[in-house]
């Protein structure tokens, strides 16, 4: 359970490092106020929207990345064995 537990705790701060690097970038206009949540500006290059992709896939890779690991792969053993015992 151990391994499971690192290996969600290290997507979820991976993919969270990703998203506030980007959102830092990208979805922040000024100092005062909106950081890492405004708007997406929309006169982006293509790498500025390939950026913004991946500032999207960081978010959703930490979120349900961790979920798996923590939630849906225990789960899954537990539902195995149980079956699996009868």
């Amino acid at each position: 359970m151990a391994d499971e537990f690192i290996k969600g705790l290290g997507m979820l701060t991976g993919g969270g490092l990703v998203w506030m690097i980007m959102a830092g970038w990208y979805r922040t206009p000024e100092f005062g106020h909106g950081q890492l949540i405004s708007e997406v500006p929309s006169n982006l290059t293509m790498y500025d929207q390939m950026a913004v992709v991946l500032l999207e896939g960081a978010f959703w890779v930490a979120i349900i990345g961790a979920l798996f690991f923590w939630i849906g792969l225990p789960l899954g053993r537990e539902a195995y064995a149980t079956y699996a015992s009868n």
